[in-house]
């Protein structure tokens, strides 16, 4: 049976030479390279067969996210990524796999879980731990609310939008109407066409959404 050839990127060797002990007790594993950092990492991949790379994410030498998403965009050697990292999933699930990685495991299990998730990895299995399921889990409640969000407010108009803003930095109607050569009274009628298309109810929310959208600056 051909070995799974293994990368290993992290900017500690001692930490490697840990890794290196762990792979090294299974005999379906071979360590074929090792990096230091992400730059390090995508070039030497760019000429060593590999199956799977051990990447870590904070590097002094070019991060391993940055690395991931060049390593899978070029695909030349088919080399899949499994991520190990000192943080947890809510941290970097998400990017890591958006980057294009193929699992994603904690440092503090890596004597326990290693093994298993380089051959998973390797067989073509996204690997994370059953942990993991609620972190993407959020993540996605959160896109869909940003994508519900972002829908209704470009029903806005201009004006409800000029309005909207105004609002949320804490002008009064009178002092909006002045800004916007408007009565305050159609300010309140703007208000209320707001109000009715994002289910707006009281300031706090206005300042939420005004975030978001970038008609505000946090500060």
């Amino acid at each position: 049976m051909t070995a799974i050839r293994v990368v290993l990127v992290d900017d500690h060797a001692i930490v490697r030479t840990g890794l290196r002990a762990v792979l090294g007790a299974a005999r379906d594993i071979e360590v074929v390279g090792e990096a230091g950092g992400g730059h390090a990492a995508v070039e030497l991949l760019a000429g060593l067969p590999a199956d799977v790379v051990v990447m870590d994410i904070s590097m002094a030498d070019g991060d391993g996210i940055s690395a991931t998403r060049a390593i899978t965009a070029a695909g030349g050697n088919g080399a899949r990524v499994l991520v190990l990292t000192m943080h947890g999933e809510e941290a970097y699930l998400e990017a890591v796999l958006e980057a294009g990685a193929s699992g994603y495991l904690v440092k503090s299990t890596a004597d326990r879980e290693l093994v298993e998730a380089v051959r998973a990895v390797a067989r073509g299995d996204v690997y994370v731990r059953p942990a993991a399921a609620g972190v993407l889990a959020q993540g996605a409640r959160k896109r869909e609310e940003r994508a519900s969000d972002l829908a209704r407010f470009e029903r806005l108009t201009d004006r409800e939008r000029a309005v909207m803003q105004l609002i949320a930095q804490g002008y009064t109607a009178p002092e909006i109407g002045e800004q916007l050569a408007i009565s305050p009274k159609t300010v309140d009628t703007y208000k209320q066409r707001v109000n009715d298309k994002l289910g707006l109810t009281h300031r706090a929310v206005y300042v939420k959404l005004a975030l978001k959208f970038g008609l505000l600056v946090e500060g």
